[in-house]
């Protein structure tokens, strides 16, 4: 016995810790969130400011020190200007310091892919962008966009980079990893939301997240938040396999 106790004083306390407990990750690495409808009485979004208020805070509990609020431009459901979404982040912005938040806000926009945006592009009108050099765009979640590769061509000629957002809700991808992975040939990145990897929109949802993320697809990710439920899920989302597996991943998040 007191040779058996002699072998484990004279081993090192951290090798014999690391080797019967699992050290657990303190902080996630994730700061800044980069997809989200946090500005009031914009769109599906937060519906006032005191719905976008209790959302901030929410996401300084998560730990979060940056949020780009990305408004959808829709031109049919939300015609949002870049005028009316600087106002709504500087109204916001006045009530963060007003709280003393610690957080910082910045605004950029989700566009939809369509007809109207690539004559928006053609006249060279002002795009909101992230960190100046990303636009974030969607699709339809039933049908991919005939303009899909015609878009990214013209952003990518003007230096500016594609982000495709939540790719793994659209169900026309969902056997087709290979469509994504030309998508990303071409230079466009890809941005999956946090829940997706929880099931919260669906099983086949979370299936295909769970297959970009195998694959390394994954370049940046979002929370998309539009409410108050959103934001719980988004906490619980952290307890998945999955979420530890993406979090890894070479995201470009705390560069924006």
């Amino acid at each position: 016995m007191t040779t058996v106790i002699t072998q484990i004083q004279t081993k090192n306390p951290t090798e014999l810790f690391s080797r019967f407990f699992k050290q657990k990750k303190l902080h996630d690495p994730i700061l800044t969130d980069m997809h989200s409808h946090i500005l009031p009485a914009l769109d599906d979004g937060a519906k006032n400011m005191d719905e976008s208020i209790n959302l901030i805070k929410g996401f300084i509990d998560l730990g979060y020190k940056k949020l780009i609020a990305t408004p959808h431009i829709m031109q049919d459901y939300y015609p949002n200007t870049v005028q009316a979404i600087r106002e709504k982040k500087n109204s916001v912005e006045e009530e963060i310091k007003r709280r003393s938040l610690p957080v910082l806000i910045e605004v950029a926009a989700e566009y939809y892919l369509d007809e109207y945006l690539l004559e928006t592009i053609h006249n060279g009108d002002e795009l909101l962008l992230l960190s100046n050099k990303y636009i974030l765009f969607e699709m339809s979640f039933m049908n991919e966009s005939p303009f899909v590769k015609e878009f990214i061509f013209k952003m990518k000629s003007r230096g500016i980079t594609p982000i495709l957002a939540h790719v793994e809700r659209y169900t026309y991808y969902m056997d087709k990893l290979n469509a994504v992975e030309e998508i990303i040939e071409r230079g466009a990145l890809i941005q999956m939301n946090i829940n997706s990897i929880s099931g919260l929109y669906s099983r086949p949802v979370k299936k295909f997240a769970e297959k970009l993320i195998d694959a390394k697809f994954i370049h940046l990710l979002g929370s998309d938040c539009h409410n108050i439920l959103h934001l719980k899920a988004l906490k619980e989302c952290r307890k998945k396999k999955y979420y530890e597996k993406a979090v890894h991943l070479p995201l470009l998040n705390n560069s924006l």
